[in-house]
């Protein structure tokens, strides 16, 4: 005995199936955000100047005239990061994790919704 399914169900099992839903998010800043983190990030690294430098990379040379010269002296970039971390941690937004995961469900749902609507709308 064979089975005779119409094309209208077929199309609707198939419009049942759900569709990989992704969400993704696009962030950005606007110019006057950006130009604030800028300028609390300089203002910090002037206020901490003295501990950008690594003092015990600096080289010195004595020139002729007994005049100390320094050649060299290398950045601290930790010390820097640390400096520049603790300016941008004050302009992150926690997300809540929660009402993100409810948002994926909600949407999941919404997508489920229409298919239910579509296949008892092909069984009318």
């Amino acid at each position: 005995m064979t089975t005779v399914v119409s094309i209208d169900l077929v199309l609707a099992a198939l419009g049942m199936l759900e569709d990989e839903v992704k969400v993704e998010k696009v962030f950005g800043i606007s110019q006057e955000l950006a130009e604030e983190i800028a300028s609390k990030i300089e203002r910090c690294l002037d206020r901490n100047a003295s501990d950008l430098i690594d003092r015990d990379s600096a080289e010195f040379s004595l020139n002729y005239d007994n005049r100390i010269e320094l050649d060299n002296a290398d950045v601290d970039v930790s010390e820097i990061m640390d400096h520049v971390t603790t300016c941008l941690e004050e302009f992150v937004v926690e997300e809540d994790e929660d009402k993100e995961e409810a948002f994926v469900q909600a949407i999941l749902a919404a997508d489920s919704n229409e298919a239910d609507e579509a296949y008892e709308a092909t069984l009318s």
